[in-house]
């Protein structure tokens, strides 16, 4: 009723409140969407701003209902109020079809021209989410962004412009050669310094896997000739990677070492630098392993947060210099997932309007979340060690834990949950593997207003006696819970047999003293002294992933080899109780505990896939696991583990993580 009021500003707001309801249909949806509708053609500016505002955000979780208003937002696309122009753009790139696209190409070139360094940024970004959405359009969108690299802007509509480019030559391999043409034309006319350098790195990375990898290195070396000291330098580097690249003949090796000692003649320290160090490098085949074709980093959050751990430790200089061995390595495809993520937070921002005021928002709240939170544990591979990091600082501030402290954290796994979301008391588990000690984590909320619980503590009894492997030594409980306010509670047990790693299921029950209290105030009732209670939770399992820190191991199939066979094991199951390959998988590295490499999460085959993980037992001893997949309808998965390691032992171990 009221989305159909004579006051436009009424009308906006009852249908703003409909789009912005929860658990809202499209059928349900479907009058506030035409009302809107209406208003994208009303004359008045700040109508029309309203309205596609509103549908932008809409798209953001219903595309298919905003869908019927396509054809009115393209005319808006050259709206004079060019808020109103970049919003229909973005929504536009929600909900449009790949049929669209190139109508909706053709619009923007025009557009173009006509818009501020702003908002083509904000395109920029726009057609770059468009890029993931519908691949088989690389060759129009490939044509655009090359097109807007040729005319005149600022760096970060610039930037935009390239990593889209950049995006599409990674994730659509059909285009990936065009895709570095382009780049070389563009770096051969580039004003910006950072722009050249990224470029550069890039052909660095993608040139020598390409047929003709000589071709970009004639537009590489030409900026070692023509531009500054900081492009030069940038050049050497990748003319280095195309002699080292594994891919490489011998005549292109030798052709390319002749640029780098051309190189060692260059008037700047940091060029001659580099060029020698390359040189240096073309040495061995294990020197260009070691250095050159090694594609981990460090986990760059985890590495922070130690160096100001390090420096705000007055005795930490007095005890030794900082070690980079506690700092975790991962892949630059991790990495690049993480960036990526980040880049689509961002980008679903700027497309609802907060970014344009507020653009480290979205990145502010992933940072703060709280370990174990549902946005923490969503999280992408890498961000495991900085949400491990969190944890490390959490356990450590607890006296009755911090002797822990000592000790180097395995691994934390992820939370599980040990009730329903609408039970009276809601309890998640982390568990933390340390060295000598296993520290169960709980965290309890109380969902009943009328109660106040105190000494909140979890029992937990093996199903099996395990009592000459592990002993109980802290029980720490939460000294008082009162509603929605989510307190932790901690059992410590140690390890006796250090060569032991056990399997068990817990049995867990919460128990703690009930008092009534006002649920107003939330304070208990006076001269309540409360009674006993308790409830049954889940049990919890200790599993040999358990023990396995997921750690990134490079070039996992030279260490393949060289673990060899001896300490190998191998074993084959039959895993009926899967419906897809993809499900199998997911729940296997679940089960293993250790890193999956580039692919081994997205199978491309719903009959057939393989899978590699890697990891470190207890942090030390290197472990490959290989896994082969089959799926027919009616039987399930059949899959073959086979596990190599430093310790014939570890292997069995691994394998009975899933046995």
């Amino acid at each position: 009723e009221w989305i159909r009021h004579r006051s436009d500003m009424v009308s906006l707001e009852a249908a703003r409140a409909m789009c912005q309801l929860r658990d809202v249909t499209a059928k349900q949806l479907t009058g506030a969407v035409n009302a809107l509708q209406v208003f994208l053609s009303s004359p008045r500016p700040t109508v029309r701003f309203a309205a596609i505002r509103t549908l932008n955000t809409l798209a953001r979780t219903h595309p298919e209902a905003v869908q019927p208003c396509n054809v009115d937002m393209e005319g808006l696309i050259t709206d004079s109020n060019r808020s109103v122009a970049t919003f229909a753009i973005t929504t536009l790139l929600k909900t449009g079809n790949e049929a669209s696209v190139d109508r909706l190409m053709k619009q923007m070139q025009g557009f173009m021209t006509e818009i501020s360094d702003e908002f083509k940024t904000i395109v920029a970004e726009a057609v770059r989410s468009l890029c993931r959405k519908f691949p088989g359009k690389h060759s129009v969108f490939l044509a655009f962004l090359s097109g807007v690299l040729r005319d005149e802007g600022g760096y970060d509509f610039k930037r935009s412009a390239i990593e889209a480019i950049v995006d599409l030559a990674k994730h659509v391999p059909e285009c990936k050669e065009a895709a570095l043409a382009h780049l070389c034309e563009f770096i051969e006319d580039c004003e910006f310094t950072k722009l050249s350098v990224r470029v550069l790195h890039f052909l660095g990375e993608e040139g020598p896997h390409t047929a003709r990898p000589s071709m970009y290195i004639r537009h590489i070396y030409n900026r070692v000739v023509l531009e500054n000291a900081v492009v030069r330098a940038a050049a050497v580097s990748a003319l280095a990677k195309f002699g080292a690249a594994a891919v490489a003949d011998p005549s292109l090796q030798r052709s390319v070492r002749v640029l780098l000692q051309r190189c060692l003649e260059d008037r700047e320290d940091e060029v001659r630098d580099r060029a020698a160090w390359a040189l240096r490098m073309a040495g061995g085949e294990r020197t260009r392993d070691k250095y050159v074709r090694d594609d981990s980093t460090f986990a760059l959050a985890v590495l922070e947060r130690k160096l100001v751990e390090y420096c705000a430790d007055s005795g930490a200089a007095a005890r030794g210099r900082f070690s980079f061995d506690s700092v975790p390595r991962i892949s630059r495809a991790q990495e690049e997932e993480t960036r990526a993520r980040t880049r689509l937070e961002t980008m679903d921002a700027v497309l609802t309007g907060s970014a344009i005021s507020a653009p480290s928002a979205s990145k502010s709240a992933t940072a703060t979340s709280e370990p174990g939170t549902p946005a923490a544990a969503s999280a992408g591979f890498a961000d495991v060690y900085e949400q491990q990091a969190q944890y490390v600082s959490k356990l450590n501030a607890i006296p009755e834990l911090a002797a822990f402290g000592a000790q180097p954290l395995v691994s934390s796994q992820r939370a599980v949950d040990l009730t329903e979301a609408e039970t009276e008391y809601v309890v998640r588990c982390v568990k933390h593997v340390y060295e000598a000690h296993i520290v169960f984590q709980f965290d309890v909320t109380n969902t009943i207003p009328e109660q106040v619980v105190e000494q909140v503590e979890v029992a937990m009894e093996p199903e099996d006696d395990i009592s000459d492997v592990l002993q109980p030594v802290v029980v720490v409980p939460i000294p008082e819970l009162r509603c929605d306010e989510p307190g932790t509670a901690y059992v410590a047990f140690e390890r006796v047999d250090m060569d032991t790693f056990p399997s068990a299921a817990f049995a867990c029950t919460l128990k703690f003293v009930v008092k009534e209290c006002d649920p107003a105030t939330g304070e208990p009732e006076e001269g309540d002294e409360g009674f006993e209670d308790e409830y049954s939770l889940e049990a919890v399992d200790l599993g040999a992933g358990d023990f396995m820190q997921a750690s990134y191991l490079p070039d996992s199939h030279a260490l393949w080899e060289t673990l060899g066979a001896d300490a190998e094991c191998v074993e084959t199951f039959a895993l009926a109780n899967f419906d897809s390959i993809a499900e199998c998988v997911a729940r296997v590295a679940e089960l293993l505990g250790m890193c999956p490499l580039e692919g081994a999460l997205t199978p491309k085959s719903k009959a057939a896939h393989q899978a590699v993980f890697t990891g470190k037992w207890m942090g030390t001893t290197k472990t490959v696991a290989r896994t082969r997949m089959t799926y027919q309808k009616g039987t399930g998965v059949t899959m073959e583990l086979a596990v190599r390691s430093e310790d014939q032992g570890v292997s069995e171990l691994v394998v009975s993580a899933i046995a």
